[in-house]
């Protein structure tokens, strides 16, 4: 119980408070000038290693462990606590000043791609790979695909934020919020009981989205305790996909790309080439 009461215009006078509320504003656009490096290859991802940010990251891995070429990348580190993602180049990739975001400029005109999700649609659709041609498996994809996009804000604005990050404990918006987040583990509990991967038979890009959210819940990664407060051992099939998804050498390096926290040696700050794995992550660069 509180004694708030909601004015009848809301105004932005004061700090929300919390772990991210320097991330935070209720404006759009750029805060500096700041142009975003371009490497050598024609992908140029610009992202921090977030359940979002590890989607593409994982995507591309997976492509390039599938033998395309095309697919190499350069990969750049946006601070998201630093205000990177309000620089004016970053936000000419993406207006809404989020990571992950993607330029693809193997064709004559650079192509922008924004949003977690249509980046995982735009490269599995441009390299053939990990999203069905045929129906109803693509469907079936792209459904549990947008299941994510819609979901993930309860898990993450919603309970992650107030048993995580709040500055204050409210037992209303926890319960509310854990209600939702268990409820969603029950879906895919029910779903990977029938099925190897959330579209069926095969690993899909449904399957990379979901699983750093989700898979990272059941796993203990999320959020402090949270694994324990929600008791994700309950959820077997959940359990099962995870790890088998966690096993998959690809899946191990798209976690360390533009990852800041953590153990050192995940942290691969900015990605250029596939041996930056084995000579720049931050515990080898500290030991130089």
């Amino acid at each position: 119980m509180t004694d708030y009461t909601p004015p009848k215009v809301w105004t932005w006078n004061k700090p929300n408070g919390g772990t991210f509320a320097s991330i935070n504003r209720p404006i759009a656009g750029p805060t500096h000038d700041k142009d975003l490096p371009v490497g050598k290859h024609p992908l140029q991802l610009y992202s921090l290693a977030t359940p979002n940010g590890v989607k593409v990251t994982v995507m591309l891995e997976e492509l390039l462990a599938r033998g395309h070429q095309g697919v190499e990348y350069d990969a750049w580190l946006i601070r998201i606590n630093d205000g990177d993602q309000f620089g004016s180049g970053f936000v000419e990739v993406n207006p809404n000043s989020k990571i992950p975001a993607l330029m693809d400029r193997s064709g004559k005109t650079p192509v922008r791609i924004f949003e977690s999700g249509s980046i995982l649609v735009y490269l599995a659709e441009k390299f053939g790979e990990f999203l069905p041609t045929e129906q109803p498996a693509r469907a079936e994809v792209l459904s549990w695909l947008f299941w994510q996009m819609g979901s993930a804000p309860y898990l993450g604005g919603g309970f992650g934020h107030f048993y995580a990050y709040a500055p204050e404990k409210f037992e209303y918006a926890i319960d509310r919020f854990s209600m939702e987040v268990k409820r969603q583990m029950d879906v895919l509990d029910h779903r990977l009981a029938e099925t190897e991967y959330l579209g069926g038979k095969d690993y899909s890009i449904a399957d990379m989205a979901v699983w750093p959210w989700y898979g990272g819940l059941a796993l203990g990664r999320m959020y402090n305790d949270s694994g324990e407060f929600l008791s994700v051992q309950e959820y077997k099939h959940v359990q099962r996909w995870a790890k088998a998804i966690d096993a998959r050498p690809a899946v191990k390096r798209g976690r360390m790309v533009n990852r800041a926290f953590g153990e050192p040696a995940m942290q691969l700050h900015e990605r250029h080439d596939a041996r930056d794995f084995e000579t720049n992550t931050q515990d080898k660069l500290a030991a130089e």
